[in-house]
């Protein structure tokens, strides 16, 4: 069994050194990418986890919640995502009415277009499939669009045809609701994009007896050819290769997925331009919490707590053990493994061991020896639950000599021995 006590104050120290250093390397990591989460470009686990190589690269890549970006691919998607920023935009800014409804009808689009028209001209019946998209309320008197057919350039030209080049009122509500209905809600603008253009969306394409596959179609089939290479790239030749369909993987996701990340941004620009100048005071709309989020914070605060506890020596084998876990976690995505390809974005050059498995076996160690309590708060905690309170009540006995030599062997810790003990009568009888 090992004697502490016989290991030398050099080891001692150099080990509660070592128990430090690494804790304050965890509390700085974690303070550093604290502070980053405000400015512009915020710490993120998401583009290492999106990486990952090895065994594990699935369950680590689903971590995320989308490593590939196909939700920005999917409208019902996109959708959802826009709708709930509709709502927390609303409510950080306590939007008015008006300024509600302005919203809706950029994102969602206006249920209808209208232009003042004071009656119909003479003779001009809206009727037909033109009656589908475009009529007249004359209580109201306006020329109505149905904002979600909106109006084609070839209605339009029918209703102008409908009426003398001398009906100016009728002609000029015509063209007013029409440059209206042309402007789309950024939601149809981003089905357009996602559904509607034959060049993105993932159709079959015939041009000229030539079949041709949309760019999102396209990038999905690259992203499931470049895993099934991930899983074969052993030799030098076939990782320059996956190297090569990395890099077109991700000129791909940008030329697919840029477009629909741009129109957000430019939809979260207009409805900033809506606020008052108190409303903007206010600072940003909170972000949605995503997968990433929840483990970014998740991440940042562990390194935190554990780190100052390593450095107090307070719960430190719990503390190493713990650190130890994590860092492992962090070693797993891209295990330095023969087979294993290296990320296009990790500099580091390892075999097996690399910094992150060395740490986790320095804190295994600084686990398994009591470092807290030769110099940390776990000594303290160790007196004040072990400590043992002094007896305060002191018995005085008052004994003759002949009891004090019978007391002695009791006091030694064995029972005195008496007559009757001894098998002897009592005194008196024969």
């Amino acid at each position: 069994m090992l004697d502490l006590k016989r290991i030398p104050l050099a080891a001692c120290l150099l080990l509660v050194l070592m128990r430090m250093s690494i804790g304050w390397q965890f509390l700085y990591e974690g303070l550093w990418k604290l502070d980053t989460l405000k400015t512009a470009t915020p710490w993120s686990s998401e583009g290492y986890l999106k990486n990952a190589r090895g065994p594990l690269r699935g369950f680590f890549r689903n971590m995320t919640g989308d490593p590939d970006d196909m939700k920005w691919l999917d409208p019902e998607a996109v959708e959802e995502r826009w709708t709930s920023w509709h709502g927390r935009f609303a409510a950080k800014y306590s939007l008015t009415d008006d300024q509600i409804r302005l919203l809706d009808a950029m994102i969602n689009g206006p249920e209808e277009f209208t232009a003042p028209l004071s009656q119909l001209p003479e003779g001009v019946e809206i009727k037909g499939n033109l009656a589908k998209s475009v009529k007249y309320d004359l209580e109201r008197k306006l020329l109505v669009v149905d904002g979600k057919r909106h109006l084609l350039p070839a209605e339009r030209d029918e209703l102008l045809r409908l009426a003398p080049e001398d009906a100016a009122e009728y002609r000029k509500a015509v063209e007013s609701v029409f440059i209206r209905a042309s402007r789309l809600s950024y939601k149809e603008r981003m089905n357009a994009s996602l559904k509607g253009d034959p060049t993105r969306a993932g159709l079959i394409l015939k041009d000229l007896g030539e079949e041709r596959t949309g760019e999102i179609e396209l990038y999905k089939q690259l992203a499931r050819r470049y895993d099934e290479l991930l899983g074969k790239a052993n030799q030098d030749f076939e990782q320059k290769h996956l190297e090569r369909t990395y890099a077109e993987l991700q000129q791909r996701k940008a030329a697919v997925i840029g477009p629909i990340r741009a129109l957000e941004k430019q939809m979260h620009a207009e409805a900033w331009k809506m606020l008052t100048p108190e409303q903007m005071a206010l600072g940003s709309v909170p972000a949605a919490i995503t997968p990433v989020d929840t483990i970014n914070q998740q991440t940042i605060w562990s390194l935190i707590i554990l780190g100052a506890l390593l450095i107090m020596g307070l719960f430190t084998r719990v503390a190493a053990f713990i650190g130890a876990g994590m860092l492992i976690m962090f070693y797993l995505p891209m295990p330095p493994w023969p087979g294993v390809p290296d990320s296009p974005a990790n500099n580091e050059h390892s075999f097996i061991v690399n910094k992150n498995l060395i740490e986790a076996i320095a804190l295994l160690a600084v686990a398994c020896m009591p470092t807290g309590q030769w110099f940390g708060v776990d000594r303290w905690f160790q007196k004040l639950l072990y400590r043992v309170p002094a007896d305060t009540t002191t018995a005085t006995v008052t004994t003759t000599p002949a009891a004090a030599a019978t007391a002695t062997p009791a006091a030694s810790g064995t029972a005195p021995v008496t007559a009757s003990a001894m098998g002897s009568k009592p005194a008196g009888k024969k």
